[in-house]
């Protein structure tokens, strides 16, 4: 338990100091979004991409990896939207507040699941967790939108414009372009994996300083029982869902560490805006994001112990 603390501490550390950056002032408050656009559109498709074009996918038993993942994905997602109705009733929980409920329980942080598997997992670790966003970010994406667009009163997308985030979104085409060129073993001009590796370098201490520069201590501090419903959600019934699965699946070792930490980091930040801008609670999404950051220090080395105990690693 100690080493696994020791070793998300350095991922911690530099989310706090992208925190104390914004309050700080060094940076302006705009240059922050433009650093987020080159992570999104850039750096992250490139380390993506060079992670799957290096990996063994022939080692990775995909069938029962991949399986996990998807019940997961659709466990939670129905155990949330069949909360609605009591919330509802004894709440009066409304539409924008639930599907901000939805998306913070359902959504993850591929930044952080990725520099905590590196850190701890290397190369081997690394594949997994490629494989991992590219079944889960158009699951998720496709999802989400749909019960945004669900429980909003004013914003509808049709199915060509949810078909059209999924498409338009980077990570979808980093995630192909390293999977192409790996199973088809089309050798890269070794100046272009350079450029790719460089940029690829680049993404997960930038993308770190973003998150906790986006981090609302102001939210944090107005705590709801809607936030708490999310807290829960991520941090220990998804994890619990996961490891379910997993064990169904017989799935142990490395990968079941891996889905661990898939399934135990916190929320997205991106889906604020997309609570801003289709009708949902976006105050909340603050909050609620902020809370999962904090608490997931805690308990993502629990879930990763809870892993060694179930299926060795």
């Amino acid at each position: 338990m100690i080493e696994v603390f020791e070793s998300i501490i350095p991922v911690f550390a530099i989310v706090i100091l992208g925190f104390a950056l914004r309050k700080g002032g060094l940076i302006p408050a705009d240059n922050w979004r433009a650093i987020e656009e080159l992570c999104f559109w850039i750096f992250f498709p490139c380390l993506l991409a060079t992670t799957l074009i290096k990996a063994d996918l022939k080692a990775i038993e995909f069938g029962s990896y991949t399986l996990t993942l998807i019940l997961t994905l659709l466990s939670v997602a129905l155990l949330t939207l069949a909360s609605w109705p009591v919330l509802k009733r004894v709440w009066g929980t409304t539409g924008g507040q639930f599907s901000t409920i939805f998306q913070t329980t359902t959504r993850w942080h591929g930044f952080i699941a990725l520099a905590i598997v590196i850190k701890l997992f290397s190369d081997e670790g690394a594949a997994l967790i490629a494989v991992s966003f590219a079944v889960m970010i158009p699951i998720l994406q496709v999802s989400n939108i749909l019960v945004l667009t669900a429980f909003s009163e004013n914003h509808r997308l049709s199915p060509f414009q949810i078909i059209k985030s999924v498409i338009a979104n980077p990570i979808i085409w980093g995630v192909s372009f390293g999977l192409i060129i790996n199973l088809a073993d089309i050798s890269l001009w070794q100046p272009v994996m350079t450029m790719f590796d460089l940029l690829g370098r680049a993404a997960l201490g930038a993308s770190l300083l973003v998150l906790g520069a986006g981090l609302s201590l102001q939210a944090a501090l107005k705590p709801s029982r809607e936030l708490l419903v999310g807290v829960f959600g991520k941090l220990i019934l998804t994890p619990l869902v996961m490891a379910g699965w997993a064990l169904w699946f017989s799935v142990s070792g490395l990968a079941l560490a891996v889905l661990m930490v898939c399934a135990a980091v916190p929320t997205a930040m991106n889906g604020y805006l997309f609570a801003k801008k289709m009708g949902g609670d976006a105050e909340l999404y603050a909050a609620t994001s902020s809370i999962q950051t904090a608490l997931s220090f805690f308990t993502i080395p629990v879930f990763l112990w809870l892993a060694q105990v179930l299926g060795g690693s």
